[in-house]
């Protein structure tokens, strides 16, 4: 079987367990190149959405502005892949980005006096489908009189840029008892649920095939 026909089979593939987060999939008669690239697609070559830019306002608190950003960067974002586009794909083609490829998140400590944690919950995003995939993420403590003013944008991205893009924790993949049979075993960030990985990374790898077979057929002219 060459990729193509895995493709085109794909209602093959035999789910042997699944939840929210995890699925385990059996590739049967799959050649091991095809098997190991939607391995390596599913960890980092699907695109999802993180926080990329952040404007600070105000940051009183004792992590510096740098160590901020880097921690909200790293705060899994619910992904919609069928609404928005990667800047690179967007027809906007501008650096400042628009509604198709970019979406705003704000966040506003206020005053407070007492110590407490900032929770990813009380990041507000303008489109409620992209969101921190939890509430209960630790952002920054702060100390009574304390507080931090931001505006975040979150876009499209790979895990091949940086990891805060892997739509994947673990992509693995196990052989059997069996020689032509082999399990994919996906874990997702939460960003994508572990079915759309799985599906994006196909789709995904069947695209890069057929770009490298162009290339080859340019080659040859």
């Amino acid at each position: 079987m060459d990729f193509e026909d895995f493709v085109q089979d794909l209602s093959s593939l035999e789910v042997i367990s699944k939840d929210n987060q995890k699925i385990a999939v059996k590739l049967s008669g799959v050649p091991l190149q095809y098997a190991n690239a939607l391995r390596r697609v599913c960890l980092n070559g699907v695109p999802v959405f993180a926080i990329d830019t952040v404007d600070i306002i105000e940051n009183s608190s004792v992590l510096p502005d740098e160590g901020l950003a880097h921690r909200l960067g790293l705060i899994p974002i619910t992904t919609d892949l069928g609404r928005f586009n990667e800047p690179s794909k967007c027809q906007c083609q501008s650096e400042a980005g628009c509604s198709n490829c970019k979406v705003m998140l704000v966040l506003d400590s206020g005053d407070s006096d007492v110590t407490r944690t900032i929770l990813s919950n009380e990041l507000s995003s303008e489109d409620d489908s992209i969101k921190p995939v939890s509430d209960k993420i630790p952002i920054v403590q702060l100390a009574p009189g304390q507080r931090i003013k931001i505006e975040c944008y979150a876009r499209l991205g790979r895990g091949t840029e940086h990891a805060k893009w892997n739509s994947a924790t673990i992509s693995t993949l196990t052989d059997t008892d069996k020689e032509d049979v082999k399990v994919l075993t996906v874990e997702s960030t939460g960003s994508l649920n572990p079915e759309q990985i799985i599906i994006s990374g196909v789709d995904e790898v069947s695209s890069r095939l057929g770009q490298f077979k162009d290339m080859i057929d340019h080659i040859e002219e």
